[in-house]
């Protein structure tokens, strides 16, 4: 288990173990969560890598109601 401190600019620096094991990288987003008296913590990668994360799948659909007439 890692520790840190938040400072007084209420920063928490992620401890460089955590960084590695979990491939963290800049630009990650944070979301708190709390959970039964505690604050969960869960890191989402930018949307430019779930880039082709589907492949085949088809991109040409009509998304608003006048485009299907």
């Amino acid at each position: 288990m890692e520790a840190t401190t938040i400072s007084s600019k209420y920063q928490v620096v992620i401890p460089k173990k955590i960084r590695e094991r979990y491939n963290l990288k800049p630009g990650y987003k944070a979301v708190f969560i709390p959970f039964e008296g505690t604050l969960r913590l869960v890191f989402s990668p930018p949307i430019e890598q779930a880039r082709g994360i589907f492949p085949g799948i088809d991109t040409n659909v009509e998304r608003e109601e006048e485009d299907r007439i």
